[in-house]
């Protein structure tokens, strides 16, 4: 019987792809994959799964929306099982929502698999915890996207007083923008700030500054996307609860030791 999965793949680091999410890669006929998906993960498909490409870029998509919405109905009334694999979480920026929609429309039955979604695991990676007991009580996980209008003002002022910690997807492009409305809206000029590149990956880099100087360090360090912002007192205690880019660092000093 025909299934369209909508599947999480977790943030970058192969192992935190869940039990749950790999039945479904080794299970289906059709994975239609995104570009922030580790492609180690699509290993373990079926030999003779397809496998079609969806990435997109900023400002350029390889596939429109309503393409992949096409495609996912399209290969499961031909009877195949269908896994849509997303970096991070289906449902959170990944539009999870409109596939699940456009399925239901058609009578299509799905499943959503959930993942560990970067905002949470790019900072633990980099030694960020997004709540603390201390420090946060209140986490929000936003768009870095630029938009206009009176609602985009009440946005930013909730967020400059309301929100402990923010984590910020896809807003490396208008950091600038992002540091100017939160400061604008009431937020300390000197609150900890940390840019996380390729989290959790081996290439993970983690930039930190303040809100007033963050994306002068961003330039410096030549940080781009695929990033996450955190802003909040907790980005302080990656000081010392840094742990993943140390522990690369010793394992490519051991490698080096060893040749």
């Amino acid at each position: 019987m025909s299934k369209v999965f909508l599947v999480g793949a977790g943030p970058g680091d192969e192992e935190l792809l869940t039990i749950k999410a790999l039945k479904c890669i080794q299970h289906s006929d059709v994975i239609l994959y995104d570009r922030l998906v580790n492609k180690e993960i699509l290993k373990h498909a079926k030999k003779d799964c397809e496998l079609v490409y969806c990435g997109k870029l900023p400002n350029y998509h390889t596939m429109k929306q309503e393409t992949i919405n096409h495609c996912l109905i399209n290969y499961a009334k031909m009877g195949k099982i269908v896994t849509r694999l997303k970096g991070g979480d289906p449902f959170i920026f990944g539009r999870g929502g409109e596939e699940a929609e456009a399925l239901k429309k058609h009578r299509i039955p799905y499943e959503v698999i959930p993942g560990i979604t970067s905002g949470v695991a790019a900072a633990a990676y980099a030694g960020i915890p997004v709540t603390h007991r201390d420090l946060s009580a209140s986490v929000a996980f936003v768009t870095g996207h630029k938009k206009q209008g009176n609602d985009e003002e009440m946005k930013w002022e909730s967020l400059a007083k309301g929100i402990d910690t923010i984590a910020i997807y896809m807003g490396v492009g208008n950091l600038p923008y992002i540091q100017e409305q939160l400061i604008k809206h009431g937020r300390n000029r000197h609150t900890p700030v940390a840019v996380i590149h390729w989290g959790t990956t081996n290439a993970q880099k983690t930039v930190t500054g303040t809100l007033e100087d963050i994306y002068d360090q961003v330039i410096k360090q030549k940080v781009t996307n695929p990033s996450m912002i955190i802003v909040g007192e907790v980005v302080s205690l990656r000081e010392h609860l840094s742990w993943y880019e140390n522990m690369i660092s010793e394992n490519e000093q051991s490698e080096a030791l060893m040749l």
